[in-house]
């Protein structure tokens, strides 16, 4: 049972650490910061450029894992908040509401479409021509909803400061990027690869520029939340195996059902545990389950590892994050969200 549970689990957690390891060495290169400088320079009011920000964070999601948008983008998004020297709620929230929301594109765009599709031999292009659509409009209400919230300070006329040009070198970190993107999009089980890959990734950037340390990685990506996390969902994969309710509910449950168990299981223990539990066997409505398991932890900071690691960022970037304002607003978001995409699949 152990083992079934390991062979089960293990992937996605594999894929985690290879795309954060290719994401520090790209963030090493400047990649973030350089798109965060050039989208503050856009014409026109705050409303604009808090779209972009939305833009580029569903775009490094989607490509480089929830995980990593959340790691790394969130300063670059509460930095250009401060320089427009506008209230920074709207980024600092919508960085992490867009981070669950836009994680349904890609295998590799969270730990739980891995942990679903683990028996499954989908491959990433059949995936995300499936997952297209429901992305498509994930992204846009997240947008849409956290754009009215906080209408009065977005619409409000910036004050630009002066700031020093941002330099992005190119690197062993965007060739990773872009040899990963193209992993997940044709192999089937991404994670071996990608961790290959990110490894050469680290290697080279250690030859070349002798900057890379692996405390660094760990302390930026929170190891050890991962490492806790997979023994954790292992252990409630295992005892899945011995108590067969959460099975019996996805296998007679239809497709909204479906979608209404993952998100309240994501709230209850997690979604990264949710996902080993619900899908022990290969559900009926494999990509219903994703949406709760995705969409859904945008109500509770405990739902999701990415809602952990943006609470811990966001700290150490001396924002005041809210729990209460982040199920206030997390509440709305989930819900416009999960039954849009429910709609149109």
């Amino acid at each position: 049972m152990l083992w079934a549970a390991i062979q089960q689990t293990w992937e996605p957690f594999v894929l985690v650490v290879g795309l954060l390891l290719i994401g520090h060495v790209a963030s090493r290169d400047g990649l973030f910061e350089v798109a965060g400088s050039k989208l503050s320079r856009l014409r026109g009011g705050t409303v604009v450029l808090f779209v972009a920000m939305m833009l580029l964070a569903a775009v490094v999601t989607a490509t480089l894992n929830l995980d990593t948008s959340v790691v790394f983008l969130t300063p670059v998004l509460l930095h250009t908040a401060r320089h427009r020297s506008v209230k920074e709620e709207a980024f600092l929230y919508g960085s992490i509401f867009m981070a669950n929301a836009a994680s349904l594109l890609l295998l590799g765009s969270n730990l739980t479409n891995i942990l679903v599709f683990t028996r499954s031999d989908v491959r990433g292009v059949t995936f995300a021509r499936t997952m297209f659509v429901p992305w498509l409009l994930s992204i846009t209400l997240t947008t849409l909803v956290v754009l009215v919230w906080r209408w009065r300070d977005l619409s409000a006329k910036p004050i630009i400061e002066g700031e020093d040009a941002q330099h992005f070198s190119f690197g062993p970190g965007i060739v990773g990027i872009v040899v990963a993107i193209t992993l997940m999009l044709v192999v089937s089980r991404p994670a071996i690869p990608v961790l290959a890959v990110a490894i050469i990734v680290a290697a080279a950037d250690i030859a070349i520029r002798h900057r890379f340390t692996l405390a660094s990685l760990t302390s930026s990506a929170n190891l050890p939340m991962v490492v806790g996390l997979f023994v954790l969902a292992t252990a409630v994969s295992v005892a899945s195996r011995y108590w067969h309710v959460s099975q019996h509910l996805i296998g007679t449950a239809g497709s909204w059902q479906t979608a209404g168990v993952a998100a309240a299981s994501s709230n209850l223990i997690n979604n990264l545990p949710a996902a080993a539990m619900l899908s022990a066997k290969f559900p009926a409505h494999p990509y219903s389950l994703l949406f709760g398991l995705n969409l859904g932890p945008n109500l509770t900071v405990i739902g999701a590892l990415s809602s952990m690691l943006w609470l811990r960022v966001a700290r150490r970037e001396g924002a005041s994050p809210s729990v209460w304002t982040f199920t206030k607003i997390g509440v709305v978001v989930t819900t416009v969200t999960l039954v849009g995409c429910l709609l149109i699949v």
